[in-house]
């Protein structure tokens, strides 16, 4: 029987029985046992910043199934608003956001434009990367916060996609770090469930709940989509090394779009509610953010969250290629970087171009890293996504 980790195979019953009691299940979806048979023992000792292989971790994993990324594709809207844009409608300028939050564009939807269409748009580019028929999908997870439908948006996408044999689709919402939570559940759901080809969509229209009057929120967001493959692999190739996961609900009142009552004169509500009921409709706040605050908790938890996953999977800074964080605000970027040491020149960021998109920020980024030959097959990324909730947390992954 496999735990949430899938790290105990079905077909090995007297192993579970025999190390049982000496294995503690941590928050990385790692175990870790006192005495385990070699045949599932992977540890060795790293020296130095050579490229890693999935088994040189220094932390023993029970694996026996890994996970590997294989392809990734993104999309945007073309609608493209500009600083001096934004200038017109509020009291800001393109210097004064540039410097703030190292932004100058973002995509918005418009007209008959959707989110479901660009996550579809991106995961099919996800599947032709990794040469994935859609009936080969095992699972779909929409990983969003602004679905298009209250009840989720992944079956959705796994009509549009073609997937003719009904595989099981659903949303995560997690807000800023959805896409990490999903990269975790796609590795869970392989190792644990059987299931081989997971692909993880990222995809957010927070343009949609933007007050456009409010300069300290209107600048920041755009809306966009990215998706990525996850493959069942064997354990040997595992490119999933560790993941650190965390939420704070205290921390809601600094970052929230709340669900808003309109009270209603009519006898009926438009809802069609019965004369006892308080009649109102419901409806979300826009975004209401405390910069400073958020800014804190991000400089603050991130590097934390980052350096406890490279302890877990036994790295250090120098052993990743890629530092790849939720594209929020250059200035956040560009702290966690230097305390985790990393350079300029190994930091991937596109927030420039295309301002904070939620969920899709980081399959976004990514999409373009690897498709401009910057990420290549066997490249270590550490990533991480934070926000809203607030939850935070990282992954150590190798990409390919």
């Amino acid at each position: 029987m496999a735990n949430v980790s899938g790290f105990f195979s079905p077909s090995v019953p007297s192993l579970r029985r025999r190390v049982q009691p000496s294995i503690g299940l941590y928050r990385s979806g790692f175990c870790f046992p006192a005495k385990i048979s070699k045949r599932v023992f992977c540890s060795s000792t790293i020296e130095g910043a050579e490229k890693l292989s999935p088994s040189q971790s220094r932390v023993p994993r029970i694996v026996s199934k890994g996970c590997k990324l294989v392809g990734c594709g993104s999309a945007v809207p073309s609608l493209q608003i500009s600083n001096d844009d934004l200038a017109k409608i509020v009291e800001t300028s393109d210097e004064w956001i540039s410097v703030r939050t190292g932004i100058r564009n973002r995509r918005v939807l418009s007209g008959k434009d959707s989110l479901t269409a660009l996550a579809v748009e991106a995961a099919k580019r996800a599947l032709e990367m990794a040469q994935v028929d859609p009936d080969e999908v095992d699972l779909v997870l929409m990983c969003t916060s602004t679905p298009e439908d209250l009840f989720g948006s992944a079956p959705q996408i796994q009509k549009a996609l073609g997937c003719k044999k009904n595989p099981l689709a659903y949303d995560i919402t997690a807000a800023c770090s959805g896409f990490v939570l999903g990269l975790v559940s796609a590795a869970c759901h392989i190792r644990g469930g059987g299931f081989h080809n997971v692909l993880v969509i990222g995809a957010d229209a927070l343009s949609r709940y933007v007050d456009w009057t409010d300069r300290g929120t209107c600048i920041l967001f755009g809306d966009a989509a990215g998706a990525v493959l996850v493959q069942a692999c064997d354990s040997e190739q595992d490119g999933l090394f560790a993941f650190d996961l965390h939420s704070d609900g205290d921390g809601q009142r600094h970052l929230n779009a709340s669900m808003k009552n309109n009270e209603t004169d009519s006898t009926l509500g438009s809802n069609g509610s019965v004369l006892d009921v308080p009649q109102a409709r419901s409806s979300y706040s826009c975004i209401q953010m405390n910069g400073k605050e958020v800014f804190r908790f991000a400089v603050r938890c991130v590097p934390q969250s980052i350096e406890s996953a490279l302890e877990k999977a036994g790295l250090s800074g120098s052993n990743i290629d890629w530092l790849l964080l939720h594209q929020a605000n250059q200035r956040i970027i560009d702290a966690v970087a230097t305390r985790l040491e990393v350079p300029p020149e190994r930091v991937i960021s596109n927030l420039a171009q295309y301002g904070n998109t939620s969920a899709a920020s980081i399959p976004l980024a990514l999409d373009e890293a690897v498709r401009s030959g910057k990420v290549q097959s066997g490249h270590t990324i550490a990533t991480a996504g934070f926000g809203a909730g607030l939850t935070w947390g990282s992954a150590i992954v190798r990409w390919g």
